[in-house]
């Protein structure tokens, strides 16, 4: 709010300079408070142009500029030209109640333009549960959807999988095996079989289904009757673990279907119509060397077998045939060296890379006693995202897998995220926004103050919240639409967890200075409306992140 306020001002400012057409004019926060609210470097830029003295020409700006005194307190220039702005405490104070006028709304805006957008996440085969892994890029990848769609980007959510190839044999044989031990315990499983009791609980499904019948079946088709019961099995578990950790997908995408449709073969055509594709030692290599990488891929094996990157390619290609102008791909590290292979296959078939977005998360740690946990006892090699959510609630796994950078690898505190007290950073924001639940509850009781009549908050006078901690919070509180769109643009959630950690030390410091409910009742409905809005703030952010907001802890 406060640059929407200051760009009105330059308009006329910069016209009475005669500052040319097309000069970027931007606010940001000055590294040290002292230093004001905000700060522009436009006088530098404009000067540039002009052939001028930068802080001469700033000192003009400033001279131009009509700044309301109750609005703004001090403007100077300092340095070589920058113009600092320091609002008044009744600026922040004044403009609480546009946050309640907007409420459930507040924080969206519009800078997307609906620009039609797909973002891929979680993606894993189908070949046994989900991973802690997979459960930190599924709270990503729904966070970031989740921050486009508040920014006006019409978003596709979609999953991409495939159910064929080695991995899907190696599932057929392990369920195979594990279903003809139920009948004979020496029977041999594979060698490098999926371990864990999953495989188990499918075979003895399919051992209810199917009686013995498939002991004396031809192999083949008792390998595809279990893959295909295995692959359908452990889909539906992963859809519904995504569904209770409140991640949706739009579209599930086969890879299957890449083959079925020849896209692997037009691909390869375009290439080689491009010179971008060569035959050596029976197999297909993409000329990667001529778009700037350091050596070129084999695409297809000498097996007449497409390598991983082929497919990728394909399936960028279609999503740039789909329409879409901006695509999200969110990825483990692991997925880091096939990046720039895919990435110059896009610019190969003459879409543009950077409308590709990669988003790489780093792996995750579970932690408890101060311990590594190694494995999971029941289902697998690894703690799976069920085990997780059984472990310490959804709330709790969402907020931790947000609030580190998704470039930072994570250990996830256990006993930590276990524990109701202020330490545990998710309690500690959701008791914030039960404690005003709590506050407001008091004052519509008291008579002070009711959240279901819009009356209320009509006529506050805000002017009234002029304690160091009011001020302080509002301002906080006004900082949330430019967080939510920094924070979608830098695709960065833990930006926005942070945030909102600030926001309920904000508000506990108010409450803790201030009480509500007070004699003074103008003063009371000031700080209720001030309480109102912090909840405002809190129920929004909450609902990008994908927690709950409770109203009792």
């Amino acid at each position: 709010m406060m640059k929407e306020y200051l760009t009105g001002l330059f308009a006329d400012a910069l016209r009475a300079i005669n500052a040319p057409d097309g000069i970027k004019l931007t606010f940001e926060k000055p590294k040290q408070e002292a230093h004001g609210d905000l700060t522009t470097n436009v006088a530098m830029l404009v000067a540039k142009s002009l052939g001028t003295n930068p802080r001469v020409l700033a000192q003009e700006i400033v001279a131009h500029l009509n700044a309301r005194s109750d609005f703004v307190s001090s403007v100077e220039v300092a340095g070589p030209g920058f113009i600092n702005f320091k609002f008044a405490d009744a600026f922040f104070t004044g403009q609480v109640g546009s946050i309640l006028e907007q409420n459930n709304s507040f924080g969206k805006s519009s800078i997307g333009g609906n620009r039609k957008t797909q973002v891929e996440f979680v993606s894993a085969n189908p070949t046994g549960p989900l991973s802690v892994g997979h459960g930190r890029q599924a709270v990503i990848g729904d966070t970031i959807a989740n921050l486009l769609q508040w920014t006006g980007h019409s978003v596709t959510r979609e999953y991409y999988y495939n159910n064929a190839g080695r991995q899907m044999r190696v599932l057929a044989e392990s369920t195979y095996a594990r279903y003809r031990q139920l009948f004979d315990e020496t029977y041999p499983f594979p060698e490098e079989g999926y371990q864990g009791d999953y495989i188990r609980n499918i075979a003895r499904k399919i051992m209810e289904r199917h009686g013995k019948a498939l002991c004396s079946a031809e192999k083949e088709a008792a390998l595809k009757a279990c893959k295909e019961f295995a692959e359908q099995s452990l889909f539906d578990d992963i859809k519904k673990v995504l569904l209770v950790m409140r991640v949706r997908h739009d579209v599930f995408f086969n890879e299957d279907s890449l083959y079925a449709s020849g896209a692997l073969n037009e691909v390869v055509a375009e290439f080689r119509s491009r010179g971008l594709a060569y035959d050596k030692d029976n197999a297909v290599w993409f000329k990667a060397t001529a778009l700037g990488l350091d050596q070129d891929r084999v695409i297809i094996k000498s097996t007449g077998e497409p390598t991983y990157r082929l497919p990728d390619i394909a399936y960028h290609r279609d999503k740039f045939r789909r329409g879409f102008e901006l695509i999200v791909d969110v990825f483990g590290a692991d997925h880091i060296a096939t990046i720039p292979d895919v990435l110059a296959g896009v610019r190969a078939l003459g879409y543009d890379p950077e409308k590709v977005k990669v988003v790489i998360h780093q792996f995750v740690t579970l932690m408890k006693n101060g311990e590594q946990v190694k494995m999971s006892k029941r289902l697998a090699n690894f703690v799976t995202l069920q085990e997780l959510i059984d472990e310490v609630g959804v709330d709790a796994v969402r907020f931790f897998f947000l609030m580190r950078s998704v470039s930072s690898h994570l250990e996830f505190d256990l006993d930590l995220a276990k524990e109701q007290s202020e330490k545990n950073p998710v309690y500690y924001v959701q008791y914030a926004h039960a404690r005003i639940v709590s506050i407001l509850r008091f004052a519509k009781e008291q008579g002070v103050f009711d959240t279901a009549d819009q009356r209320n908050i009509q006529g506050i006078q805000y002017n009234l919240l002029c304690g160091g901690s009011e001020v302080a919070l509002a301002k906080l509180l006004l900082e949330f639409p430019e967080v939510v769109e920094a924070t979608c643009l830098g695709f960065e959630p833990h930006r926005l967890t942070t945030y909102l950690h600030d926001v309920a030390t904000a508000f506990h410091r108010f409450y803790h200075d201030h009480r509500v409910v007070i004699p003074e009742k103008e003063l009371s409905r000031a700080r209720s409306a001030l309480s109102l809005a912090t909840k405002v703030v809190l129920a929004n952010g909450f609902k990008i992140l994908g927690i709950s907001a409770p109203e009792q802890m």
